[in-house]
């Protein structure tokens, strides 16, 4: 039976050795979380110099402040690593979390033609799984496969936005596909997100559900893209597709936001082209034998990482602590788990794999949300954590 432990390994990228990685541990005599530099598999507890990411984050270097920084050793990462899964750990010893704190975190939606589609497609079906079959089949005859390179908000976008008006086809997911502006929501509050060995939630109430494998932008106050990571904006298929006024509920529960395993800081050797050229690749593994791979290319986004950003946060939308900021993802599984016409869904104890090679592997373990460990440290929790450890 797969589990957390076995695929939490190798959890840096490729080239970590040279890498500007960041992330964020819990240490319990502290009674709250530091932050950390990676070095050579070693864990190193930099709070003295930046209390918080989001500190580190608006560094006028932050690769360059993080080499800098002193910090005290809590030894080997793979200690740390393998004491994080809930059901493993030993609570007097150190844990990881996501690489975050109070950034905000927000996503983009449907910013690759094919889960453009899909989601029409939900939208149609009204949350049922089984009339998406046959609304995927009509949608596709109607549309094509020519999304991919129309650029959102060209000459040519608008007039295909009016061809699909005249023919009945016209969706709002759609206008946000290949219309001017992206759709960039709130996916969580901060400090809510769980980190790689954690378990991801999914409510109870859904039975059509699915990851999201996708780059997260780690963005300072000022709109400045100082490094990414990875993440899993679990999706709730039903409950969007009722209503997208419901995407909150879909979207926004215990455990849906999964980042990490470490912020890998933007350096000469690692910047925005590297985002653009990575392949987010996704594994997962049920204790039922089932097994589904797939893998979505940032080569085909439909919107730049940059414009995404510049969406935003500008002169009219300010994050004093920056954001974390969900790309979005071509995957969108249709593969039958049970069922001919059933397609996918997640079921309990699924081991949700998300990796790229130069950021890293991000695993979560699938639970209902009212199983899994309950969010209780928030933001004003931290800030009194801080003063006490007299960190502000």
């Amino acid at each position: 039976m797969p589990t957390v432990t076995d695929a939490l390994f190798p959890a840096l990228p490729d080239d970590h050795t040279g890498a500007a990685l960041a992330g964020r541990v819990w240490r319990p005599q502290l009674g709250g979380p530091s932050v950390i530099a990676i070095r050579d598999g070693m864990a190193f507890d930099i709070s003295a110099r930046f209390p918080t990411l989001r500190d580190l984050a608006e560094a006028d270097d932050p690769a360059a402040a993080l080499r800098e920084a002193g910090g005290e050793a809590l030894g080997p990462l793979d200690a740390i690593l393998a004491n994080t899964p809930p059901d493993r750990r030993d609570p007097a010893r150190p844990w990881l979390l996501a690489p975050c704190d109070l950034q905000a975190l927000k996503a983009c939606g449907v910013t690759f033609p094919i889960s453009m589609l899909e989601r029409v497609i939900e939208e149609r079906a009204r949350g049922d799984m089984q009339a998406a079959v046959a609304i995927r089949d009509q949608v596709n005859r109607l549309v094509g496969s020519d999304l991919a390179s129309l650029r959102p908000g060209s000459p040519q976008a608008m007039q295909l936005k009016a061809v699909l008006i005249e023919q009945g086809a016209w969706s709002q997911y759609l206008e946000v596909g290949i219309g001017p502006d992206a759709e960039i929501f709130t996916k969580a509050q901060p400090m809510s997100a769980v980190g790689t060995g954690m378990d991801a939630g999914v409510h109870p109430i859904s039975t059509w559900n699915n990851p999201e494998p996708e780059v997260v932008l780690a963005i300072a106050s000022s709109g400045r893209i100082v490094g990414a990571t990875l993440g899993n904006d679990v999706n709730l298929r039903d409950v969007e597709g009722r209503s997208a006024l419901l995407l909150s509920k879909a979207k926004d529960n215990q455990g849906s936001t999964a980042i990490g395993p470490f912020l890998r800081l933007f350096d000469s050797a690692f910047g925005i082209d590297d985002i653009r050229r990575t392949v987010v690749a996704l594994t997962v593994e049920g204790t039922d034998g089932f097994r589904l791979e797939g893998s979505s290319s940032m080569a085909r986004i439909a919107r730049d990482p940059v414009d995404l950003a510049g969406q935003l946060l500008n002169a009219h939308h300010a994050y004093p602590d920056g954001a974390m900021l969900f790309l979005g993802t071509m995957f969108a599984p249709v593969e039958d788990r049970d069922a001919p016409g059933k397609g996918f869904t997640h079921k309990p104890d699924d081991i949700v794999t998300i990796a790229a090679p130069r950021l890293g592997r991000l695993v979560n373990r699938i639970r209902p949300t009212d199983a899994c460990e309950r969010w209780t440290f928030g933001a004003g929790a931290l800030m009194r954590n801080l003063a006490a450890r007299a960190l502000l």
